[in-house]
C-alpha cells in the first residue's frame, strides 16, 4: 500500500502468521514498518516472511502464545531489544473450532466447555493480554496505535457459532472501552480502533461455507452470498485499506471506533 509511510515505526502483529493477519504484517513491512510477526510456529511464519519483498529484512518472527502472558512479555523484550518500543500493535490471533459450533454434529445445551472456553479465551483474553503487555510500553511513550480484528459476529450474532460471536462482541466492546481508558489516563495520542471483516473463505470457516467433498457452497455459504451486495467472499487485500488508514497518522481523530470491511453486508436487510 505505497500510499502509507510507515517508515521508522514498529509494528507488531499477533495471528501473523495467519492468512488475514499474514496479509497485513505483509503490508505494513511494505510500507516501510519494523513488523514483530507474533505466532506460536515457526513454520506459519516462514510462509509469511517469504512472501515479503528480500530487502525487507525488519521483518522477523517472534514465538509466543497470546494466551499466555509469560510468553508475551518475552516477546514483548525481544522486540524491544531488535526494534524499540512498538508504535502499533494489531491483534489478529484468533479463530473457531467445529467442536464449538452448534448444528449437525452438537446442540447448544451439550457443547463441550472446554472448548467453549477456549474459543472464547482465545478471541477474548487473546486480545487483551497483547494490550496489557504491549500498550504498557504506548502509556509510558504517549503515543500509538491499536487495531483489534473482529468479526461480522461481533455486529450481527450469527447462527451456530456462539462461543466466537460473543467473544468478538466483547472484543468490540473492548476496543471502545480501552480507547476511551487511553485517551484520558494516559495520552489522547494513543488511539484503539478495530476492523470487522466479513465473509472471508479461511481456516477457521473453510468447514462452515465449502463442502469438503464437493467443493460447493454449503446452505450457509449461499446465504451468506445472497446477503452480500457485493456478492462474493473477502479476500485478504480487502483488508489492508482499511487497516493501514486506521493505523496512521490520517485517522489522527479517529478512535474507538470498529469498522466493516464487508461487501455490504451490515447495510442489507435482506430485502
Amino acid at each position: 500500500m505505497k500510499s502509507y509511510d510507515f517508515g521508522g515505526q514498529t509494528a507488531v502483529v499477533s495471528g501473523g502468521t495467519g492468512v488475514l493477519g499474514g496479509a497485513i504484517a505483509i503490508a505494513l513491512a511494505e510500507a516501510g514498518a519494523n513488523v514483530a510477526i507474533l505466532g506460536r510456529t515457526r513454520e506459519a511464519a516462514a510462509k509469511v516472511l517469504e512472501r515479503m519483498p528480500a530487502e525487507l529484512a525488519h521483518a522477523e518472527f517472534f514465538p509466543c502464545d497470546v494466551l499466555d502472558p509469560a510468553t508475551l512479555l518475552a516477546a514483548a523484550e525481544n522486540v524491544h531489544k531488535r526494534f524499540g518500543v512498538p508504535d502499533l500493535l494489531v491483534n489478529a490471533a484468533g479463530g473457531n473450532n467445529l467442536k464449538a459450533t452448534t448444528g449437525t454434529h452438537v446442540e447448544f445445551f451439550d457443547l463441550p466447555s472446554p472448548v467453549v472456553r477456549w474459543v472464547f479465551e482465545l478471541n477474548c483474553m487473546g486480545t487483551i493480554f497483547p494490550c496489557q503487555v504491549f500498550g504498557k510500553g504506548m502509556a509510558r511513550e504517549g503515543r500509538g496505535s491499536i487495531l483489534n480484528v473482529v468479526s461480522m459476529a461481533a455486529l450481527r450474532p450469527l447462527t451456530r457459532v456462539v462461543a466466537y460471536s460473543a467473544a468478538k462482541a466483547a472484543v468490540s466492546n473492548f476496543t471502545q472501552w480501552l480507547a476511551v481508558h487511553f485517551a484520558q489516563e494516559y495520552s489522547p495520542n494513543i488511539r484503539v480502533n478495530a476492523i470487522a471483516p466479513g465473509f472471508f473463505l479461511t481456516s477457521q470457516n473453510h468447514f462452515l461455507l465449502k463442502d469438503p467433498e464437493t467443493g460447493e457452497l454449503t446452505p450457509r455459504g449461499k446465504s451468506i452470498i445472497a446477503h452480500t451486495p457485493m456478492a462474493r467472499f473477502g479476500v485478504p487485500d480487502d483488508l489492508l485499506g482499511g487497516a493501514l488508514w486506521l493505523l496512521s497518522s490520517s485517522a489522527a481523530f479517529v478512535t474507538g471506533v470498529v469498522v466493516p470491511i464487508d461487501g455490504g453486508f451490515s447495510a442489507f436487510s435482506g430485502v
